[in-house]
């Protein structure tokens, strides 16, 4: 019996998740399995993969073989590594010791990678969200800007317009003022003459 180590499809459309399994390579992709050794999320950035290391190198070790996309994660865990290490030390091309230091070292590598592109990615996504919350902001200011423009050039008419109102009723008034003015002075010319007729009668 050929034993594989592969993905079985599970959630929801559109957003699958995959349980990483070892099962007889007749059984159907999502039918039955022998053990669930992990799954792996791709909706996630970076793709979580979880998987128990030491059953997956056991089963590797006794023959089992991963498709290409479990062989790829088990890659990325380091399992095939440590396969490989396994496998000099069982031939006494290295010592267990050795083995594990170089494993060890490779480990801690991978994690600060890993750990550099997650802070990459929140970086990036912290400039994206900045850069949207500037953009809406300088296009608020925009908008504020040409209102109080239309208000100021309301107001500049409205002032234009009551200026040009307002002469009429100053030329009346100083007519007004002129007319009581005039009106004023013609008794005074009416009292003139009275005062001449009154010489001549004397």
């Amino acid at each position: 019996m050929s034993v594989k180590i592969r993905l079985a499809r599970r959630g929801r459309r559109k957003m699958a998740i995959y349980d990483v399994v070892v099962a007889d390579a007749r059984a159907p992709r999502d039918g039955r399995f022998i053990e669930k050794i992990g799954s792996y999320n791709p909706n996630t950035n970076p793709a979580s993969i979880n998987i128990n290391n030491e059953r997956a190198l056991k089963w590797l070790l006794n023959g089992a073989q991963p498709t290409d996309t479990v062989k790829a994660m088990l890659s990325y865990r380091g399992v095939m590594l440590k396969k490989h290490l396994q496998i000099g030390v069982l031939k006494g091309a290295i010592t267990q010791e050795q083995a594990d230091a170089k494993f060890e070292a490779w480990v801690n590598e991978k994690e600060t990678k890993i750990a550099g592109k997650t802070e990459g990615i929140t970086k990036a996504k912290a400039d994206a969200r900045q850069k949207a919350l500037d953009a809406e902001t300088a296009k608020n200011q925009a908008r504020l800007d040409a209102i109080k423009a239309r208000e100021d050039e309301q107001k500049a008419l409205l002032a234009a317009a009551e200026a040009a109102n307002n002469p009429a009723p100053v030329v009346e008034e100083a007519a007004a003022e002129e007319a009581p003015a005039a009106e004023s002075e013609a008794p005074a010319e009416e009292k003139a003459p009275e005062s001449g007729e009154d010489e001549a009668k004397a």
